[in-house]
Order: C-alpha cells, then sequence, then structure tokens
C-alpha cells in the first residue's frame, strides 16, 4: 500500500532535533524522500542516517535559515537530489537569543536571571529588554520562515507544483503568556505571514497552513523537566489533557495538511496543545 505522501519530496527545516526531525521521520514513513536541513548539520546527519535505515531517502544541508542563499540551495538541493519539491515545512526556531538547540544551560540562566532581576521590579523586563536580543528571535523564527517560504515556492512556481507549505508557529502566536515577548511577537507574526502568502499563493494551487503547537517534550521545554514534583503537577494541570504532547504529534499533524486528506485546507491553524489553548 502507497504511504500518504508516495513519491513526493519535502524540505524540513530544524530537522536535525525536536519536532523538525519527528516530521522527517514521519515524512519518510509515508513514501516522501526528504532534505533535512538545519544549522547543526551533525544532527541533520543523524536524521538522515535513521531515516536511511529504515529503508527512506534523505538529504542533510546545513542551513542557516537567516541567510536567503542557504534557503535557496535547500530548495535547489530537492529539485537536484530528487527532482522536485512538493512540501517544506518551517520547524527551524529558537525561543530566545541565546538558545542553543540542546544546551539547557542559556535556558536556565535566561529564566534565573529574570527571576532574580525583575521578580520585585514588575514592568521592567519589558522596558529593559534588549532590542539586539529581539531582532535575532525575529530573524531566526520570522524572516527564517519567509526566506524558506520564498525558496521553496519559488522552485514550486517555476515547476507547475500545487505544493503544500507548513509553518510551524505556537500557542503563543495567540497566547501572550505562553512564551517571551519576542518569540511570542515572532509566532504571531508566522501566523499573519501564513495567512497572508496562503491568499497569496492559493490561486497557483499552493497551499500554506500553520500549526501551533502547545508544550512538547522537546529541547526547548526541557527546562520543564528541571521543576520539582509539585511544581510539575501544578503545569500539566494547566493542560487539559494533563501532559505535554510528543514531537510525532505535531509530525502527524504537518503530515495531515500536507497530504492530499487536507487539499481543501488553506490559511489554517491546527493547535495540537492537549487542550491548554481553545477558541
Amino acid at each position: 500500500m502507497a504511504g500518504r505522501l508516495q513519491d513526493k519530496v519535502t524540505v524540513v527545516t530544524g530537522a536535525g532535533n525536536g519536532i523538525g526531525r519527528a516530521t522527517a521521520l514521519r515524512f519518510a514513513e509515508e513514501g516522501s524522500s526528504v532534505i533535512v536541513a538545519d544549522i547543526q548539520i551533525d544532527k541533520a546527519d543523524e536524521t538522515v542516517q535513521i531515516i536511511e535505515d529504515n529503508g527512506g531517502n534523505a538529504k542533510s544541508i546545513s542551513v542557516d535559515v537567516t541567510s536567503g542563499a542557504d534557503n535557496d540551495a535547500m530548495a535547489e538541493l530537492a529539485v537536484s537530489q530528487f527532482g522536485g519539491l512538493d512540501c517544506l515545512v518551517t520547524a527551524a526556531g529558537i525561543s530566545h537569543a541565546n538558545y542553543v538547540s540542546g544546551d539547557i544551560e542559556p535556558d536556565i540562566k535566561s529564566i534565573v536571571e529574570n527571576r532574580a532581576t525583575y521578580l520585585e521590579r514588575p514592568g521592567w523586563e519589558f522596558v529593559e529588554a534588549d532590542p539586539d536580543s529581539f531582532d535575532k528571535v525575529l530573524n531566526v523564527n520570522l524572516k527564517g520562515t519567509l526566506l524558506g517560504m520564498q525558496s521553496c515556492a519559488a522552485q514550486m512556481l517555476e515547476s507547475g507544483t500545487r505544493g503544500s507549505i507548513v509553518t510551524i508557529a505556537s500557542i503563543a502566536a495567540k497566547h501572550p503568556d505562553a512564551g517571551p515577548v519576542a518569540y511570542t511577537v515572532s509566532k504571531a507574526g508566522v501566523w499573519m505571514l501564513t495567512k497572508k502568502v496562503a491568499r497569496m499563493l492559493g490561486p497557483v494551487g499552493i497551499r500554506v497552513n500553520s500549526i501551533g503547537p502547545g508544550f512538547i517534550k522537546t529541547h526547548m521545554t526541557a527546562v520543564i523537566d528541571l521543576m520539582d514534583e509539585s511544581e510539575a503537577v501544578a503545569f500539566n494541570e494547566m493542560i487539559p489533557l494533563g501532559r505535554r504532547g510528543e514531537p510525532v504529534d505535531i509530525a502527524n499533524a504537518a503530515l495531515f495538511l500536507c497530504s492530499d486528506e487536507a487539499s481543501y485546507f488553506t490559511g489554517e491553524i491546527l493547535h495540537p496543545d492537549g487542550g491548554f489553548f481553545t477558541e
């Protein structure tokens, strides 16, 4: 039985770990060849190895998503290596300016320093926010998404492919308490970008949708694992389903949006979040 993405070609950014890796693996399971893009090329290579060990086709590439040239090379590799480009999933992202996937120390430092500095000075965390740090988060999360969409859409347009683009936003796109200010603003931007581009590319048959994950077990939320038991219980109680999600939960949502089952979906956002955000 053919997979849901049989003979398709997908580009996944941030595919060296977490949601990106889960998406690359899941798409390969369903028959897609995958371009595994990540700034950490060793992690991208690991993802490729897993796919190949399971009989799939994949190729890695080092990509800084803030670079237009890198994004162009990524899209061009899909065509030269696998003969086309049908799907894009933009899973690369950072939660704060010093974020490094797999390194929890900057996350701990950011949280501890902010608590110590601003606990008794409410409001000043916003006033004293570093504009350069704000720019870095928006460059990766929002501009990086834009550039990836432009590069891959160009290949789809040139070949006449009625493709599918899935951006990874966040519940933070709509819920201001789901992350720091730069992160929430960047993800709100990703969601609006998705809606606008969906209307621009719809007439040529390219569908553009978004996923707004809740709290998922990835490097980005690893700091939650350092909570004491009572804090962890209280955190999980905020989520109606009582737990964080798994990366494959997001991969499955992306799979649906890129498959023919979602052929009448464009300009929409799905929230796999355990019920944390409802509207």
